[in-house]
């Protein structure tokens, strides 16, 4: 079965990365093209159903979709051989490549880059992304420089500053080459494997509804999941759906919609959904959730999947709790952690820039094992409150280590 990759971009880009995309056997391209970066975000939104997984053609348009992303992404890496590909055209061209202004990229990639190339980096000025950022500040940053500098070359990796800068100073815009789209596509159809994978993994779900209600009432109101309804036993129904259907029914496990509307009509409605590798996995899962959705009280809905991982999904809280602290209460209920732990995941997170955390990160971060970490992470990815976003090499013999950003 082929997997199918949206590739995000603007029109002139989008068109060479699929065309990369298209020599790998398996793969199925889409082509998403805009004209302008900010368009990226809608793209995701609406045609999020049609692909397994996003290609990106640069770190821009990736964050500025990122927050609308329900599927694995990547984006393609302009700071190596891309950026060896412009500095060869530049040289050709007659430039000096030790005058750049370099934007959007990170520094110490840009200047690791250019040094194993033996180009002095002294006169090399770069401004990396960040979220928020515009056309108008990076063309600001190359104006600047250019001033500063005779003969500075300014580097871009965005269509809108190039063309406000075209005719005023000598721009260069970067377009990604073959060997960075590969790069890029060889970690997304991991990350697209994965979790083609876990959406596959079969979910069961046992409903206790008091007063019994029909099964064809009940019928409608799980008919979002994509499965089948049956009785399981005289006081339980069965619902036999996959991990895919559950995690967008459910909003990416953090809630299950149908549950209040059977709360307002039942005195007793809970859910435990077990997700497992088999039919049996499964089932023990489904009790073990059914179990722990009866200890949060009367409506209550609970997913379970390996490795002790419980979501509570949605419960009714207390309506006279303060808002934040509900909230807060409500996250650290849903994923099995301390209102504590989260509060210093949160500032781990904020300490590092928000950048993408590993195990060992959390794991230091917190005082905890490895393993510890790694069930914290697990359960948090599965509440929708960490994604992974690529791996690192560990330096060490053994697999890399993956990549987490983490959003409480």
């Amino acid at each position: 079965m082929d997997t199918s990759i949206g590739v995000v971009g603007p029109h002139d880009l989008v068109d060479s990365v699929a065309t990369v995309c298209e020599e790998q056997a398996g793969v199925r391209v889409h082509r998403f093209d805009y004209d302008h970066e900010t368009q990226a975000s809608a793209m995701v939104t609406t045609h999020a159903s049609g692909v397994d997984a996003w290609l990106f053609t640069g770190i821009v348009p990736y964050t500025l979709a990122h927050d609308a992303l329900t599927r694995p992404a990547a984006f393609v890496d302009y700071s190596g051989s891309t950026l060896l590909e412009a500095l060869v055209r530049l040289l050709r061209d007659g430039h000096d490549v030790t005058r750049l202004s370099v934007d959007t990229l990170d520094p110490a990639q840009v200047h690791g880059t250019l040094r194993d190339a033996g180009v002095p980096v002294s006169d090399v000025r770069t401004l990396p992304y960040r979220p928020g950022a515009t056309a108008a500040d990076f063309a600001a940053f190359h104006r600047r420089h250019a001033t500063r500098h005779d003969g500075t070359v300014a580097v871009t990796c965005l269509a809108s500053v190039h063309d406000e800068l075209s005719g005023h100073l000598p721009v260069f815009r970067l377009a990604p080459s073959g060997q960075s789209v590969r790069a890029a596509l060889r970690q997304l159809l991991l990350s697209a494997t994965s979790q083609i994978q876990e959406d596959a993994q079969v979910a069961l779900g046992l409903v206790e509804v008091s007063p019994a209600t029909e099964l064809d009432d009940l019928a409608r109101e799980v008919g979002l999941l994509g499965g089948s309804l049956s009785q399981y036993s005289e006081t339980l129904s069965l619902i036999v759906t996959t991990r895919g259907p559950l995690h967008d029914a459910s909003r990416g496990f953090t809630a299950l919609p149908f549950l209040h509307r059977l709360g307002q009509r039942h005195d007793v409605v809970r859910v435990g959904f077990g997700i497992g590798h088999s039919g049996a996995e499964a089932e023990r899962l489904a009790r073990r959730a059914l179990a722990r959705a009866r200890s949060h009280g009367d409506v209550a809905a609970v997913v379970s999947s390996r490795n002790d991982v419980d979501i509570l999904l949605e419960t009714v809280a207390p309506a006279e709790a303060p808002k934040a602290a509900q909230s807060r209460a409500v996250v650290a209920s849903r994923v099995g952690l301390s209102v504590g732990t989260l509060d210093r995941l949160r500032d781990i997170t904020a300490a590092t820039d928000d950048r993408p955390l590993t195990t060992r990160d959390v794991a230091d971060g917190l005082g905890v094992q490895l393993r510890t970490a790694r069930r914290i992470l697990q359960r948090l990815e599965l509440a929708g409150c960490a994604e992974r976003s690529g791996s690192l090499e560990s330096g060490t013999i053994g697999r890399p280590l993956t990549l987490y950003r983490i959003t409480l």
